[in-house]
């Protein structure tokens, strides 16, 4: 049964590697973004650190943000649009094994992204940090996809494959900017600070910043309690789609 769980992992990331339309904008749009900002404009410095570590944090947050989102989100709704979830059910696969295939796939694809925004951040972007910060960020940027998992699992259950791209633009875009990823916090409105403590991709991007030497809003600990909260809250969510979809199955 491992083997088969090992199978399915290996078969949904190279689903994901194979489709352009996921892989290449999931891949590239952190990568270009940071070359245009955190390369190119190197002036002054953002929350006590230069603009090519800056912007490497806030572009990783987005890069784990938007992979596990498309990824899970996406792929979950074609396959129920498709009858592919019936077809699973009645195999000899456990659900677990679909479970971790999806949020497997999903933190492949973001550490991907951290790996190539830092070798581009570590040759381009002149960024130099001791051997055990670097992987401290890693390791901060990975972990801080799993909430982005849980709820692309639930937005791939609550919407149809052709709505998909767009709720899924319509969730992740307003929480970028309302988070900082792309406009510093403290320049938004007041009404969108409070809000961007409420956010998963505000407390990623907080944490990495702080784990760079940066003067970011908050411990390390409170962030890593607030990013706790809300995954528990989605993994909630998550259990009550799933929930409505099997019985809604069942019923039929």
């Amino acid at each position: 049964m491992t083997k088969a769980i090992w199978m399915e992992i290996r078969c949904e990331f190279l689903s994901r590697l194979r489709m352009p339309r996921y892989s290449v904008p999931v891949l590239s749009f952190p990568l270009m973004f940071y070359l245009f900002f955190g390369v190119i404009l190197q002036n002054g410095k953002l929350g006590g650190i230069s603009p090519a570590v800056y912007v490497l944090c806030t572009m990783a947050s987005m890069g784990v943000m938007f992979a596990p989102l498309m990824g899970l989100g996406g792929s979950i709704s074609t396959e129920r649009g498709l009858g592919w979830m019936e077809v699973k059910r009645a195999s000899p696969m456990p659900p677990i094994g679909w479970f971790l295939a999806k949020f497997c796939g999903g933190m492949a694809f973001s550490a991907i992204i951290v790996a190539a925004l830092f070798v581009m951040g570590a040759t381009l972007g002149g960024v130099r940090m001791p051997a055990a910060q670097w992987a401290a960020l890693g390791g901060a940027l990975i972990a801080g996809s799993v909430p982005f998992c849980v709820l692309g699992f639930v937005l791939g259950y609550l919407v149809t494959a052709s709505a998909a791209p767009s709720v899924i633009n319509l969730v992740a875009m307003p929480m970028a900017f309302c988070s900082g990823l792309w406009v510093p916090v403290p320049f938004l409105p007041h009404v969108i600070q409070k809000i961007a403590g409420f956010l998963p991709a505000y407390h990623v991007a907080e944490l990495t910043q702080t784990l760079a030497g940066g003067t970011g809003h908050g411990s390390i600990a409170s962030h890593a309690q607030a990013l706790t909260g809300l995954t528990v809250i989605f993994v909630a969510a998550a259990c009550l789609v799933w929930r409505r979809d099997e019985g809604r199955v069942h019923a039929g």
